[in-house]
């Protein structure tokens, strides 16, 4: 009896093993994460295609360590990530994971000009040191190895502004739910109360001419990689003074000088891309429901984005994008009416120029081409750099050179007279050297020419701490 049960129990494991072999299947054993010092591993874990048990087939295994290479990158943790199988038998794998985690902790002098765009500050307002603000910014990222963020700011300049925030993405065991808190107060001595012929114009006090505060909770649901779901209620009151309300009676939109607030807003997300920060692969979509409570000055808005990159070769991509915005306001106010040239609605080669209006659309065709990488290396000919040195990562400089053209529409039911931009077709186009290094680092320097006829060189992007 013994013996028939032992050559059932063989025959069975070789049958399977045979049928592995055969479909060029095999099972995930066990998956090794190095590196990871701080970051807890279930957070790795979860970004991955695959766990411990799954079964893969031979030949995807490249793309799906490609995939978890990607999506491990994206989470802004790392640095550099290394994944890579090792086969232990016939059917089965290691997953081998190699990490090098960045620095999490910045405490930052804050100086940031207040104007939408580097070009604006620069050239328009001469780049004074009146529109700038200026403080301390303390991020703690991956604060506890979950992947959550704390920002504590305390700036002055152009506004006074008290920040905190924390952000907490996963409180359940399967990493699907996540929490964040915010809290920000801010006073200002000049604000943007009008626009004319598609240009900001500012209202200058020596007292505070607007203050407020603004609260929030937000509620995060992520199912899968690339879906998100977010809610958010916020809490808040703007009010400005009486020179604000002579300049613009129009500014909020109860026409007074308080307005308090309750809002919603809901996004949905779905994000697949090879490198967030800059897409060469990949698709995203946006969605946007906002709604808010205010005594019956209420105000409603959608927003949808799509973007989509695709490889021509290992050189060249191409990328296109749409984002449009509708509005429902209440009545026509000059706060609810600001819609292209704000946030990310906005479109190259109008970087000088703001459109007030119910609904926008803008429409982006880009084309990349490599023109090299430099590598910085992190090793010195100083012992003592040496020692600081082998804490920081192996920098690379990607080059990329892109030509782009751009189209937009923005209508309003009642346009200024003023305005030339206003219900009329935008047009520009031009060609821009991108630099992409650590950190998310993303330079972006542009020449377009817009259907005005203006010209110029326009400096977009930053770092992502």
């Amino acid at each position: 009896m013994f013996k028939h049960v032992t050559f059932i129990y063989f025959f069975t494991l070789f049958f399977i093993g045979f049928q592995f072999k055969a479909n060029g299947q095999y099972i995930i054993s066990n998956i090794d994460i190095e590196g990871n010092a701080k970051t807890k591993s279930y957070i790795i874990l979860r970004e991955l295609p695959y766990q411990v048990g799954s079964i893969v087939k031979s030949d995807s295994i490249a793309y799906l360590n490609n995939l978890a290479k990607q999506q491990i990158i994206n989470t802004s943790l790392f640095n550099e990530v290394q994944v890579r199988a090792q086969e232990t038998d016939s059917t089965h794998l290691n997953i081998k994971i190699k990490v090098s985690e960045r620095w999490y902790f910045f405490p930052l002098p804050y100086f940031r000009w207040v104007d939408r765009n580097l070009s604006e500050w620069w050239n328009t307002q001469h780049h004074s040191l009146d529109r700038v603000n200026y403080g301390i910014n303390l991020r703690q990222a991956n604060a506890t190895g979950n992947n959550d963020r704390l920002i504590v700011g305390l700036i002055t300049g152009y506004t006074k502004q008290a920040v905190v925030r924390y952000q907490f993405p996963y409180l359940d065991k399967k990493l699907r739910f996540g929490m964040g808190l915010g809290w920000q107060y801010f006073t200002q001595k000049e604000l943007n109360t009008s626009t004319s012929f598609d240009k900001q114009v500012f209202t200058k006090t020596i007292n505070e001419i607007q203050d407020g505060y603004r609260a929030n909770v937000n509620f995060f649901y992520r199912e899968n990689l690339y879906e998100r779901l977010n809610l958010q209620v916020g809490l808040g009151n703007t009010q400005i003074s009486d020179s604000a309300l002579l300049a613009q009676p129009h500014y909020l939109p109860n026409y007074g000088k308080s307005l308090s607030y309750l809002d919603f807003n809901f996004s949905y997300s779905k994000i697949k891309f090879d490198y967030n920060a800059y897409p060469t692969n990949g698709n995203s979509t946006d969605v946007g429901l906002y709604h808010r409570f205010s005594g019956g000055n209420n105000l409603s808005s959608i927003q949808f984005r799509k973007i989509h990159a695709h490889p021509i070769n290992s050189k060249n991509f191409y990328l296109l994008e749409s984002n449009s915005q509708v509005k429902f306001m209440a009545n026509q106010n000059y706060l609810d009416s600001r819609l292209m040239g704000y946030g990310n609605m906005q479109m190259n080669g109008f970087e000088y120029y703001v459109i007030d209006g119910n609904a926008g659309s803008i429409a982006k065709a880009e084309l990349h081409h490599l023109l090299g990488t430099f590598t910085l290396s992190n090793k010195s000919s100083f012992p003592i750099l040496d020692k600081l040195a082998k804490h920081l990562p192996v920098i690379n400089y990607h080059f990329w050179l892109r030509a782009f053209t751009n189209l937009g529409y923005a209508y309003s039911e009642r346009p200024g007279n003023a305005s030339k931009l206003t219900n009329t077709l935008l047009r520009s186009a031009g060609i821009g050297l991108d630099i992409i290094s650590v950190y998310d680092l993303v330079i972006k320097i542009d020449y377009s020419v817009n259907q005005l006829g203006d010209k110029g060189v326009y400096l977009h992007g930053g770092i992502n701490f």
